[in-house]
C-alpha cells in the first residue's frame, strides 16, 4: 500500500510492502525511497569504411592480414572486439578483444589475421563502460587478397 506521509514534505511517500515468502513470515518495509538517473550518450553507430589486405613476404604467406578501418558516432570507445565466424555468422572461429585509446575522433584501424583462404563473417564491437555498438561484414580472403 502507498500513502502520503504526514510530515511537512508533501512529495514524500511512505510505502509499506508485505512480502509473504513462507506462509508464516511477514516482512514490512517502511521508508522513503529516492533514486538518481544518469543519462549517457553512449556509442551510437559503428561503420566499417574500408578493408585492405596487407601484402606479406613469401615466408609470411601462411596467414593473410586484413586491416579494417572503423568509424563510430557518439562517445569514444575504450575497447574493441572482433569475432570471426563462418559465412552464416553462426559458428565462431575466433574472438579477439583489445583496449583502445582514442583521443578526439572515432577512427581506428584494426588488423586481424586469417589462417586460411575462405569466406568469413566479421563482427566488430566497440564498447565503453556504458554502451556497445556493432558492425558486421562478410569478407572473402584469397591468399593475399580480400574483398
Amino acid at each position: 500500500t502507498t500513502g502520503a506521509s504526514s510530515n511537512s514534505d508533501p512529495s514524500a511517500i511512505v510505502e509499506s510492502v508485505e512480502d509473504n515468502p513462507d506462509e508464516g513470515c511477514h516482512i514490512y518495509r517502511n521508508g522513503y525511497y529516492r533514486s538518481g538517473i544518469s543519462v549517457v550518450e553512449g556509442i551510437l553507430e559503428v561503420n566499417i569504411i574500408q578493408m585492405t589486405s596487407i601484402q606479406m613476404t613469401e615466408s609470411q604467406a601462411e596467414n593473410s592480414l586484413v586491416d579494417f578501418v572503423v568509424t563510430c558516432q557518439g562517445s569514444l570507445p575504450t575497447d574493441v572486439c572482433t569475432v570471426v565466424s563462418d559465412p552464416t555468422c553462426q559458428v565462431s572461429k575466433s574472438v579477439v578483444c583489445d583496449p583502445v585509446a582514442i583521443s578526439d575522433e572515432c577512427l581506428l584501424t584494426i588488423r586481424r589475421s586469417f589462417e586460411e583462404p575462405g569466406t568469413y563473417c566479421i563482427n566488430i564491437t566497440l564498447g565503453d563502460d556504458s554502451s556497445q555498438a556493432l558492425a558486421s561484414a562478410l569478407i572473402s580472403v584469397n591468399g593475399g587478397e580480400s574483398t
